[in-house]
């Protein structure tokens, strides 16, 4: 698979990897830190309205090229893919730290997010080239479950990154500091990884990629802005959920007739390409909820800091790094990670559940982040891995970036499904409790606490429900061990003969 490759070139290129996804990662989270620097230099009047769309355009220019992502990795090779998100990503950062206005900022994040929904799933494509197929006990071979880890760990400080360049340089440099960094890694990358490449000349489906964008982002809107900025039933929520029935109804419709589909339905016909996708939608949705509202009570009930409450994703990322080090040597197969991960957030909700109260003590609040890290470690990596197990070799690209998908879609519902049932049960203004009196004060947290625990107590059912999921899964090899030799024919296409 990646034979011109030496073993020193291989731990070369996963330490690139590695680093490309703290790229991607921190530079999701970083920017929350600097809310108040941003607003004051570039829109004193009206940016702190505007300052959510920061994140939006990151985050919808990045789900909306993940279908296209896969399809050209599969045509033109991960190599050149990679690089050239790499380079984009880098363009956009740039751009970010000159912005001499709001608009100016809005834009560049949305160029710097075309690049940044290659940065964590193409790089997950390229660690499952750097395996080496002569080796059982292969640096690549943990690549997804590493991949993982660094991925959590760059999500817990990344709010704590960015208010420390912030407070101690300039919010510029939550930006400017991508470029050396990126740069070290398109150099880098550019001489070291020598991955097959076998370009195919073929017309990529572009309607396919267009309608999947346009359902990705309405349904991305939809969810973020229902029930805050508008009421659900008000038209502008409904028509963003109609246009998403409609474009994903066409999207299905084109898959089915499309010569050479950006995301054939035949991949779900591979019973753990299609449970798979399910469970890491759900656990998108789960650490929507663990990781948020945590930090909301802790922000909202106990007064700490934004900046204060972001470190106690530490004891997470502790986790996670923990499963990560541990996963190779306990030989599980990835079904056995999938069950036990998906029954360990499980058993994380309902002790939240159970135990958040107004006086509840942090070190337990840590213990039970700790606790989510191990369940979460065990399936963030090791599904993207089963999943790359069990994809037709040449379909990699597409079934990797497709679970990516999937989980974007799942924190998006996710955010939908909780906050509908926070502010339900809670219909009192959140940021208004810290100045109530005494008497209303007390009562607004115990209503607020109250409406938290219903939140975990759902996180803990749609646990369950990926555990009852994961016993689909089918038995397999010992997670880390791969192999792409597999008689698939009948999902190597798209089409409607073979979907």
């Amino acid at each position: 698979m990646s034979s011109s490759m030496s073993a020193a070139q291989r731990k070369i290129g996963m330490f690139v990897c590695l680093f490309t996804i703290v790229l991607a990662v921190l530079d999701l989270q970083i920017v929350s830190a600097a809310t108040v620097p941003i607003v004051r230099d570039l829109d004193p009047v009206h940016g702190i309205d505007r300052f959510p769309w920061l994140v939006s355009a990151f985050a919808l220019a990045s789900a909306a090229m993940l279908p296209l992502y896969g399809k050209l990795c599969d045509t033109l090779g991960a190599r050149r893919v990679f690089l050239g998100a790499v380079a984009t990503f880098l363009l956009g950062s740039a751009l970010c730290g000159a912005a001499p206005s709001m608009t100016w900022l809005i834009a560049a994040r949305a160029v710097q997010g075309l690049g940044g929904g290659g940065l964590m799933s193409i790089t997950m494509v390229v660690i499952a080239h750097l395996r080496d197929p002569d080796t059982e006990d292969d640096s690549g071979g943990k690549g997804g479950g590493l991949g993982g880890i660094v991925a959590g760990g760059g999500m817990a400080l990344g709010p704590w990154l960015g208010g420390f360049l912030t407070d101690h340089a300039s919010w510029r440099w939550i930006f400017y500091v991508n470029l050396p960094i990126g740069l070290a890694v398109l150099a880098v990358g550019a001489v070291v990884l020598k991955l097959p490449e076998h370009p195919v000349r073929r017309p990529l489906d572009w309607a396919g990629a267009g309608l999947a964008a346009a359902f990705s982002c309405a349904l991305l809107l939809a969810t973020d802005w229902g029930g805050k900025k508008y009421a659900w039933s008000s038209p502008e929520i409904v028509g963003l959920l109609g246009a998403a029935a409609v474009a994903l109804a066409l999207f299905l419709w084109r898959q089915t007739r499309a010569a050479d589909p950006v995301l054939p339905l035949s991949l779900f016909r591979v019973p753990e390409l299609r449970w798979g996708f399910a469970v890491q939608g759900i656990t998108g949705a789960a650490m929507m909820c663990a990781i948020y509202y945590v930090l909301v009570y802790l922000q909202v009930v106990r007064g700490l800091s934004s900046s204060a409450a972001g470190l106690y994703l530490l004891p997470m990322a502790v986790g996670m790094t923990g499963v990560g080090l541990l996963a190779g040597r306990l030989g599980w197969s990835a079904r056995t990670f999938t069950l036990t991960g998906t029954l360990t957030m499980a058993a994380v909700f309902v002790l939240l559940a159970a135990t958040v109260r107004p006086d509840t003590s942090l070190w337990l609040i840590r213990g039970e982040l700790l606790l989510a890290g191990v369940g979460f470690g065990q399936l963030i990596g090791q599904l993207i891995q089963l999943v790359q197990d069990a994809a037709p070799r040449p379909l990699l690209g597409v079934a990797t970036t497709s679970i990516r998908f999937f989980q974007t879609l799942g924190n998006a519902l996710g955010a939908a499904l909780f906050g509908t049932v926070l502010f339900r049960l809670f219909d009192g203004e959140v940021s208004a409790i810290p100045t109530l009196g005494p008497a209303r004060h007390a009562a607004a947290v115990r209503d607020f606490v109250h409406a938290t625990d219903v939140v975990f107590w759902c996180g803990a059912a749609v646990m369950l429900t990926g555990t009852l999921l994961a016993t689909r899964l089918p038995a397999r090899r010992a997670a880390g061990t791969v192999s792409f030799t597999k008689a698939a024919p009948a999902v190597t296409g798209g089409g409607a003969g073979q979907g």
